[in-house]
């Protein structure tokens, strides 16, 4: 035990087990179900502990939202499978901030001794799931009573979406994560090519991470070409992202991390070789809906936020040695990148991203605390940064890493008032009237065909409206030169034409 470590206070927050684990079978009867994947990853961090009395003394056991099969509280079923009885069981909403955001919760909990332990995570079977369905298969998974419920339900106080964007299709995270995009680069002033060569360079990059990661979906090394150029593998999805540009959610994954006091570790014989400290954490949401956003290409509460953890910390972004921002698509990552002050020409990943490390939905976050943990480990003394995001930009959460006892009491800030008094635009959800183009993105068929796209116009009075089109020549434009700027109009149906 080193000084620091023996004057450390009891009630520290420390993470001291992470467990990820992969299914790659396509033999439905062997497939498991995604709660009992996560208690594989459950066993896997309690090994990684080297204390088999870890699982038995989680007093809050909270499990990120599962997609690929309903459940009402997967807590309790991953209990009943390790064979434990945790006092409190916690299921969330969606967002990928989650893992991140109920990190910070315990670490606050678990100073303030409000509670001891906590293990946070989740798993998606996606591939089996639409597999089965594909083949009618009943895989007989786990049903649970409507009586059945949670300790607590973490949610969203809103929906993720307007009902005004889903009049006019402004709904998927592809198109809209696209629009973000040709926003940026049209506020960057770069070309559509050199754009592309741009993001052909980053994700290049995510790969190369991908192929070190042993949890890593795809390890086969893609080139920037074949990430650039669409194929028959690699299809355009909305331009100018192809399909490996996008989160990869036919996935089989779980990952998990424990957090718990000093003392405790202490006290079930954890090596402090397995401690992983949090220095500081932060939260924080944009404008909640993407049409009240002062701009598409900005998202100001990564920087309030971001910033927040940092300073917590007493570090700023050159003290950083390993980053994993949230990297769903290549605009999430440029913007918080830009927003936090760090450079795109050093790597943002420590698990090859959502696109080759693997998108699990809402538990991505779980595997880049689980691998920054890793990282920290064989970097003793180096500092990490994880962030998390859900929704379309819209949740943040930030957290500050080290092996080293951090010099001060870990803290948190949730600096939403500042977000709040950020400038927003109203949202014009029927209009017939000439608009300013802000951004554009043109949506794909499977055969990488133009089929429709979707319009951010300005009026003259600062208001947001979207537009809709399909046609071939409007399209075309879209994809071959720089709209952002260019006059049009929108009637009352949500058609747009140039002007």
């Amino acid at each position: 035990m080193t000084q620091g470590e023996a004057t450390l206070d009891p009630r520290t927050p420390v993470v001291v087990a992470v467990g990820q684990v992969e299914q790659r079978t396509s033999d439905l009867d062997q497939a498991l179900e995604p709660t009992a994947l996560l208690a594989e990853a459950a066993r896997a961090a309690q090994a990684d502990s080297g204390a088999d009395r870890l699982l038995a003394s989680v007093d809050t056991m909270a499990v990120i939202h599962i997609l690929s099969h309903h459940y009402l509280d997967p807590a309790a079923l991953l209990a009943a499978d390790l064979g434990v009885a945790p006092a409190r069981t916690i299921h969330t909403d969606d967002g990928g901030n989650y893992p991140q955001s109920l990190l910070n919760r315990a670490c606050a909990e678990i100073q303030a001794g409000s509670s001891q332990t906590w293990l946070i995570g989740g798993a998606e079977t996606w591939r089996t799931r639409q597999a089965a369905r594909a083949q009618g298969v009943d895989l007989g998974w786990s049903k649970q009573g409507d009586d059945v419920a949670p300790t607590e339900h973490v949610t969203n106080h809103l929906p993720l979406s307007h009902e005004g964007e889903w009049a006019r299709g402004v709904v998927l995270p592809a198109s809209i994560y696209a629009l973000f995009e040709n926003q940026w680069r049209a506020a960057q002033g770069w070309s559509l090519d050199e754009h592309r060569d741009r993001l052909a360079a980053l994700y290049a990059g995510f790969s190369a991470v991908a192929v070190t990661n042993p949890h890593a979906w795809i390890r086969t090394p893609w080139t920037a070409d074949e990430i650039r150029e669409p194929s028959p593998r690699n299809r355009m999805v909305g331009f100018p992202y192809t399909k490996v540009m996008n989160a990869n959610n036919a996935v089989e994954q779980a990952a998990c991390f424990v957090v718990t006091s000093v003392e405790h570790a202490r006290s079930l014989g954890i090596s402090s070789d397995r401690w992983v400290f949090p220095w500081s954490g932060s939260d924080a949401h944009e404008h909640w809906f993407v049409s009240n956003r002062w701009s598409l290409g900005a998202a100001p509460a990564i920087g309030i936020a971001g910033r927040g953890a940092l300073d917590l910390a007493g570090v700023g972004p050159d003290d950083l040695g390993h980053i994993d921002v949230y990297s769903c698509f290549p605009s999430a990552v440029q913007i918080a990148a830009a927003e936090l002050g760090l450079g795109t020409d050093r790597s943002l990943t420590v698990t090859g991203g959502l696109s080759f490390g693997g998108g699990p939905w809402n538990n991505y976050v779980s595997h880049s605390i689980a691998a920054m943990v890793e990282r920290l480990r064989g970097d003793a003394g180096s500092l990490g940064l994880v962030t998390g995001n859900g929704g379309f930009l819209t949740k943040h959460a930030f957290g500050v890493y080290s092996t080293t006892p951090p010099p001060r009491p870990w803290r948190h800030v949730r600096p939403q008032d500042e977000v709040d008094a950020r400038p927003s635009r109203e949202f014009a959800t029927v209009v017939d009237d000439a608009v300013t183009v802000e951004s554009t993105v043109v949506m794909h068929d499977r055969d990488s065909q133009p089929d429709a796209a979707i319009v951010s116009g300005l009026l003259a009075d600062g208001r947001r409206a979207w537009g809709n089109t399909s046609d071939a020549v409007a399209m075309k434009q879209m994809i071959t030169s720089e709209t952002a700027g260019a006059a049009g109009r929108i009637d009352a149906d949500g058609a747009f034409t140039f002007t």
